[in-house]
């Protein structure tokens, strides 16, 4: 009897503790401060919690620090709220280590206790709008032409959106399940011929998907009754036509099973490649089995090289998503005036199999060492100059004293260095 009542005594103990811990958290539109007494009970306690990894001498988190603290009252007025909060990582290193930080700020947002990098947008406003997506409904329902347009509206342009015109909500609600990370899902049930109009579709059913970011449509008129096409339908538009490779959309793109024609140009920035670019959308418009995909070296030279970019750019390969890619028999540079000629070429190469299977190339040491020369790099210079100096000062066996840079020294030239190096302020900006 004693036995039992003990152990009932320290089960209502847990209980008092766990709930007292609880109660310490509130949706009060402040940034929470966590560390390692209270983060494990910070992130049971909220659905969704957007945490910021920082350190104090981080320019970039300076910067991040006053748009949370804009955007957390925001998010916390939500149905479902979103909390702000944030880690001194260079404080309580364990948390660091455990979620992998090796730079700052290292952005997570965990939905239901899952982490998943944030790389969405900075500003207070957009990131709020990006957010609002994470705690939305899988499915809205839309019983108005007014309701439609306000929902793709404030859906904004960071994720595509899906719109079923005349379907039943549970058609399409398993896959506002799956994809919920990935875009938003919609049912309108009452809606008028402008409203059809206006989204360019002449019969329903319909599902209508819009990407606002790149101003592409795409309508499926069925079949509804296989998922198998309905699927497919919504897995090709999840990206555009022809994806801008980023670290982001890389994710996209590895994930979805078809093979990626990617082409290699010297600036994704440049006309010419735009122009470009309006060329591979006509050719992906009509090679749905495909991904169509394209990237800067001035932009991400490091993914860019391995794809041997000695040869004449802008250049073609087919990528399997591995460390091997397809080069086509003289169709790898599409350089020159007809372009759309020597895309169409290029296919139809790929398609004959007159290919030839390539390794990805490392970078060069002087790329390697170009790309790496961060504030890690400081410091590897910094000890190997002073073990030179201990060396030197030791053969020549003389007293005379030899001045090394100190800690704070340090600290001091790599902050000015780091203020100096970045002054735009952009998503996926870091300091290791």
């Amino acid at each position: 009897m004693t036995m039992r009542v003990s152990v009932v005594f320290s089960v209502l103990l847990l209980i008092q503790f766990w709930s007292g811990e609880a109660e310490k958290f509130s949706v009060d539109g402040k940034v929470l401060i966590l560390d390692d007494s209270n983060f494990d009970s910070a992130i049971a306690s909220f659905d969704h919690i957007l945490v910021d990894f920082y350190a104090p001498w981080c320019g970039h988190c300076k910067r991040l620090a006053p748009e949370l603290d804009a955007a957390a009252p925001v998010l916390a007025t939500l149905n479902k709220p979103i909390v702000i909060a944030k880690v001194d990582a260079d404080k309580h290193t364990s948390l660091a280590k455990k979620y992998d930080v090796d730079a700052y700020p290292t952005i997570l947002l965990f939905n239901h206790g899952i982490p998943t990098e944030y790389r969405g947008p900075r500003k207070a406003d957009l990131l709020v709008r990006y957010l609002k997506k994470f705690a939305a409904s899988d499915v809205s329902i839309l019983d108005s032409d007014s309701a439609v347009n306000t929902f793709v509206a404030e859906a904004g342009p960071f994720f595509p959106i899906f719109i079923g015109f005349g379907l039943n909500n549970t058609i399409i609600e398993k896959f506002g399940i799956k994809y919920k990370k990935n875009a938003w899902f919609s049912v309108a049930k009452d809606f008028s011929e402008d409203l059809m109009v206006l989204y360019d579709f002449d019969k329903i059913p319909a599902l209508v998907s819009l990407n606002p970011q790149y101003n592409e449509r795409n309508t499926f008129y069925g079949p509804f009754e296989a998922d198998e096409f309905l699927e497919d339908f919504v897995k090709q538009n999840l990206m555009p036509l022809v994806v801008p490779i980023s670290y982001e959309t890389l994710k996209l793109v590895k994930a979805d099973g078809r093979k990626i024609v990617l082409t290699i140009v010297e600036d994704e920035d440049e006309e010419r490649s735009r122009e470009l670019t309006k060329l591979l959308k006509a050719a992906a418009s009509a090679n749905r089995d495909l991904v169509f995909g394209y990237v800067g070296v001035k932009q991400m030279e490091e993914f860019a090289e391995k794809f041997d970019i000695s040869t004449k750019l802008p250049k073609m390969v087919v990528w399997d998503k591995s460390d091997d890619y397809l080069s086509v028999v003289d169709s790898e540079s599409i350089e020159g005036e007809d372009q759309a000629s020597q895309i169409t070429k290029f296919l139809e190469g790929y398609r004959e199999g007159r290919t030839i299977n390539k390794t990805f190339s490392g970078p060069s040491l002087m790329q390697f060492i170009h790309r790496s020369f961060d504030i890690r790099m400081v410091y590897i210079i910094v000890f190997v100059v002073a073990l030179l100096i201990l060396i030197q000062s030791f053969s020549k066996g003389g007293d005379e004293y030899h001045a090394v840079p100190n800690q704070v020294q340090v600290d001091r030239a790599s902050s000015s260095v780091s203020e100096a190096e970045i002054k735009e302020y952009k998503p996926g900006d870091k300091e290791d």
